[in-house]
Order: C-alpha cells, then structure tokens, then sequence
C-alpha cells in the first residue's frame, strides 16, 4: 500500500468506528486497564480493524498495537526483533476522547530493518493528515512541513511536559513548563508546527513516539532520551524529550535531566 493509501485507510477506519462514538459514548463502553487508563470501544475496534488490514496488505509483519500490548506484554519482544512491523496507537488521547476533546489522533508507523520508514497521524476531528517518508519530508494534507527556526534565548522557548506535577516548574534557564496537549498525535504536529519548542514525555511507548519520531526528524526535530540517546522504538528508555532542533533537545536535556529523580 502507497503512502495515501494507508492514510485513507486510517481515515476510513476512524470515520467508522471512532468519530461515531465523539461524544456518545455511554459507560458501559468506557473501562480501565489501569487505575487512570482508560480504554472505549472504539480503542480496540479501531486497531481490530488497522491490524486487520496491515496484515493483509503484508502478511509477514509484525503489528503492535497498543490494546495487544496491554492484554499481552510479550508482544513487545515480537516486535523489536521483527524485521518488519508496524505500530497502531488507534486512539491517541483516549482521556480526551472519552471527556469530549478534539485533541485525539489516530497514530501508526512502520519500521523495517531498525527504522522507522513511514509514519502516519490522522487528528480526525480537526480534520488534519500527517505523514512522512524516510528521506521525503513530513507533509501535512499534501503541504510539506519544515520546523521553523527558534530564538537564540532559552527563556523564549516554549516547552511543555506530560508530568501533571511539573506544570509551572522551570527548569534551570528556562522558562516554566506547560502542559502538553495529552496526545503525542496532537502534540507532535504542534511541535513541528511552532505551536512549542520541545516537549518532554514521562514515557516512551511504540506506538506513542515512534511515529512522532520520524516525522519530527524529517521536518528538521529530534527526539533522544535523557541521557543523550537517540530515541530507539524498540526499547524503552523512560523519560524523552522532542525538540525544534538538536541544540534546543540539548539544553533541555540538561536542564531537566538533573531534576529528574526524586520529582
């Protein structure tokens, strides 16, 4: 399948199962995996539904999709040693679905050898397509996107986390945090967009970061983890931080590396 014909089948997906629920779901359709981790109907029937299909298109993939994850963790392993596989996050920003916000996405990836080669996020109720192509740019609805640049003074950078306890804390040299917008598929976008300058994650799921990855590499980003690593989908490192640029991932690294243990 081209490129656009992934992205039409993720948004096809989405205007079956997940828009219809916008807003109506009922109790019963809303449960827990965990204390605070919510999961609906259109979760599971979403990535039912693009697993599914990826399979079909390529038999021979691993897929690994969020709600498999979590009823069966040693589908991780499968998917780290697989030589091609995909990542299906079906609804990104449950807890916003769940209470009414548009900031949800739909999110997959594809990885052959140790890459990440494409990437895909559909935001469907702000009707908006993202993907990338390893060498071809980001583009979003046929326009391509380039990171702008950032100002020289790091306390004119915008940063945001997804650490609750951390919103209004600044880092040293550098501006108090902000909240992100509770959805890697949301927050990736406006991270290229200019909308913030780095953003810093708690966690460094698959099928959260590896799409946001690539299409911030290609759009002139980066993502590492705090020790300086570059992010690596198939393990996970803890805490992340996506920036602008590579200078900018730098100084936020050190700033918050630090403050890291003990919060």
């Amino acid at each position: 399948m081209r490129t656009d014909e992934v992205m039409a089948l993720i948004q096809d997906v989405s205007a079956r199962v997940i828009d219809p629920r916008f807003r109506t779901l009922t109790d019963g359709q809303v449960s827990e995996k965990n204390p605070g981790d919510l999961v609906t109907v259109a979760d599971r029937e979403a990535e039912e539904l693009l697993t599914e299909a990826l399979l079909a298109a390529w038999p021979g993939a691993v897929v690994l999709g969020e709600e498999a994850a979590s009823a069966d963790p040693s589908l991780f392993a499968e998917y780290a040693a697989a030589d091609h596989a995909f990542t299906v996050d079906p609804v990104d920003g449950t807890r916003n679905f769940v209470h009414g916000s548009p900031d949800h996405a739909v999110m997959v990836s594809e990885r052959r050898g140790g890459e990440v080669v494409r990437a895909w996020i559909w935001q469907p109720q702000h009707r908006l397509g993202y993907a990338a192509e390893l060498g071809h740019g980001t583009w979003r609805d046929g326009e391509r996107l380039v990171r702008r640049p950032v100002g020289a003074d790091p306390l004119s950078w915008r940063g945001v986390t997804s650490r609750r306890t951390w919103v209004g804390w600044a880092p040293p040299g550098l501006r108090p945090l902000e909240l992100t917008w509770v959805s890697c598929g949301i927050d990736y976008p406006r991270l290229i967009e200019g909308y913030a300058d780095f953003v810093h994650y708690r966690h460094s799921k698959p099928w959260d970061h590896a799409p946001g990855s690539l299409l911030l590499a290609e759009a002139g980003g980066v993502l590492g983890c705090l020790d300086g690593a570059p992010y690596d989908h198939t393990r996970e490192c803890g805490e992340l931080v996506a920036a602008a640029s590579p200078e900018v991932g730098a100084v936020a690294r050190g700033a918050i590396a630090p403050s890291v243990i003990g919060r």
